[in-house]
C-alpha cells in the first residue's frame, strides 16, 4: 500500500516534465500559448505583413517628421523595431512578456535592409541571446551585426532575405529608457 502514492508521485513528476521538454516544440496554438505566457513568461506571435504588426516608437523623430509608432506600440512586448522595412513579411516575433528580450525574423520584401547600423554612438556588448525558436537558425553569432536606430540595440544577422534580429533588452546607446505612462493620473 505505501507504494501507490510513491507510483503516482513519480507517474505526475514524469508526466510535467514531459510537458516541460515537450511545450516550447508544439505548434502555437491556444493552450501552448497561454501555458508560454503564464510558465515561460513568453509571449510569441506571426504576422504576415509588417502592416500587421505594432511598430515600436523611434527614440526621436526625424526633424519635421513622425515616429511610426503610438505610445500604446511602443509599450507591447510583440512591437517591430522601427527600422524593420514597411513590406517586411512572414515576421515571427517571441518576447519575454517584459518586453526587453526579443526574437524577431522576417523576410525582407522590395525594401532593402537600411543597416544593420550604429550611428549614434559606440555599440554595447550585449548579454548574450536568452530566448530560443524552432525558427531560430544555428550559428547566427558570427554574422551578427549590432542595430541602434530603435530604443533597444539589436544583433542582426542576414541570410538571403531573410533578418534575424535578437535583442536582450540593452538600450542603443543614447537611446533613453522608455517611460511608462502614468495609469489613471489626469492632465491639470
Amino acid at each position: 500500500m505505501k507504494r501507490r502514492p510513491l507510483a503516482i508521485a513519480a507517474a505526475t513528476v514524469g508526466v510535467l516534465a514531459t510537458a516541460a521538454f515537450a511545450l516550447p516544440h508544439l505548434p502555437p496554438n491556444p493552450v501552448t500559448d497561454s501555458i508560454n505566457d503564464q510558465v515561460f513568461e513568453e509571449k510569441s506571435r506571426r504576422y504576415a505583413t509588417a502592416a500587421e504588426a505594432p511598430v515600436t516608437a523611434t527614440p526621436a523623430p526625424a526633424p519635421g517628421g513622425h515616429s511610426r509608432g503610438t505610445p500604446a506600440a511602443s509599450a507591447s512586448a510583440l512591437a517591430l523595431p522601427s527600422w524593420v522595412p514597411k513590406d517586411a513579411t512572414d515576421i515571427r516575433i517571441r518576447a519575454r512578456r517584459t518586453g526587453e528580450a526579443r526574437l524577431i525574423r522576417f523576410t525582407l520584401g522590395a525594401t532593402p535592409l537600411n543597416g544593420p547600423q550604429c550611428t549614434t554612438g559606440v555599440p554595447k556588448r550585449l548579454h548574450g541571446r536568452v530566448l530560443d525558436a524552432r525558427w531560430w537558425p544555428r550559428g547566427t553569432r558570427v554574422e551578427e551585426q549590432p542595430e541602434c536606430r530603435d530604443v533597444h540595440q539589436y544583433q542582426v544577422s542576414v541570410r538571403g532575405k531573410r533578418v534575424y534580429a535578437w535583442t536582450d533588452g540593452t538600450l542603443s546607446p543614447g537611446a533613453k529608457a522608455p517611460v511608462p505612462a502614468a495609469v489613471g493620473t489626469a492632465a491639470r
